[in-house]
């Protein structure tokens, strides 16, 4: 029967090649120890007779190791990631004032206190002050003139996204000279009603035409105009009212 001479065939093939190479191999290997054709010849029938001396069932350590290694070594756990935040959060959380520097953020909040205390305190006296009135529209014209060069000094440092050209720089002068020309109504109130067309200039030209400032400062601006535009209607407001 075939199925019954394989295996027998095979053992006696395993054991045949086994003890040629452990009879033959070392009586070759010393008789060459002077004669290098017989060390030659030895070493070339030890290297052939090696590889029949394993069976073709069996495979060397290192391939059933990395089988192995291969089957049982799990695929590495995957982190959970956090979901993305939306852009409109992202968005919403960079316009935020809590960004800002804390020195421009208290600084600009202060400066609002000459704006907000003038009508308040003409209020608290039920009575319109001229003098008051025009302190406000001064403080309003040093103001607009700030905000005008503060174009200025975005636009003229190296690497800045604003290039110092004509618009740019132009753009500077227009706060400056319309709070000039506040200071010089003897009437305050039109003063104030030419500061906030100054400031509302001024706002436009930061938000809508300079390349983008940091988002906290777009904000910061919106806000702070706000408060003043508000302020300095409050005092127009009060003479109409008062007097």
């Amino acid at each position: 029967d075939k199925t019954s001479m394989f295996p027998l065939v095979r053992r006696w093939c395993f054991h045949t090649s086994f003890r040629l190479q452990k009879l033959t191999g070392p009586r070759l290997l010393l008789c060459a120890e002077n004669n290098t054709t017989w060390s030659s010849l030895g070493l070339r029938l030890r290297r052939d007779v090696c590889p029949l001396s394993r069976p073709p069932s069996l495979k060397p350590a290192s391939v059933y190791a990395t089988q192995l290694q291969a089957f049982h070594t799990s695929l590495p756990t995957s982190k959970k990631k956090k979901p993305p935040e939306s852009e409109a959060e992202s968005q919403s959380s960079k316009d935020s004032l809590k960004d800002a520097p804390k020195p421009a953020l208290y600084l600009s909040l202060g400066g609002l206190v000459p704006f907000v205390m003038a009508p308040l305190a003409m209020a608290i006296h039920g009575t319109y002050i001229p003098e008051v009135a025009f302190a406000q529209v001064t403080y309003g014209a040093a103001t607009a003139s700030f905000l005008g060069g503060m174009r200025w000094g975005f636009a003229l440092p190296d690497g800045s996204p604003a290039k110092p050209d004509w618009l740019n720089l132009a753009n500077g002068i227009i706060p400056p000279v319309l709070a000039w020309q506040a200071l010089l109504f003897k009437d305050a109130t039109l003063g104030a009603v030419m500061l906030v067309m100054a400031l509302g200039i001024a706002l436009h030209y930061d938000v809508a035409l300079l390349p983008p400032y940091p988002r906290w400062f777009r904000r910061l601006r919106v806000w702070g105009t706000v408060v003043m535009v508000l302020s300095l209607l409050a005092t127009a407001a009060l003479k109409l009212v008062l007097e």
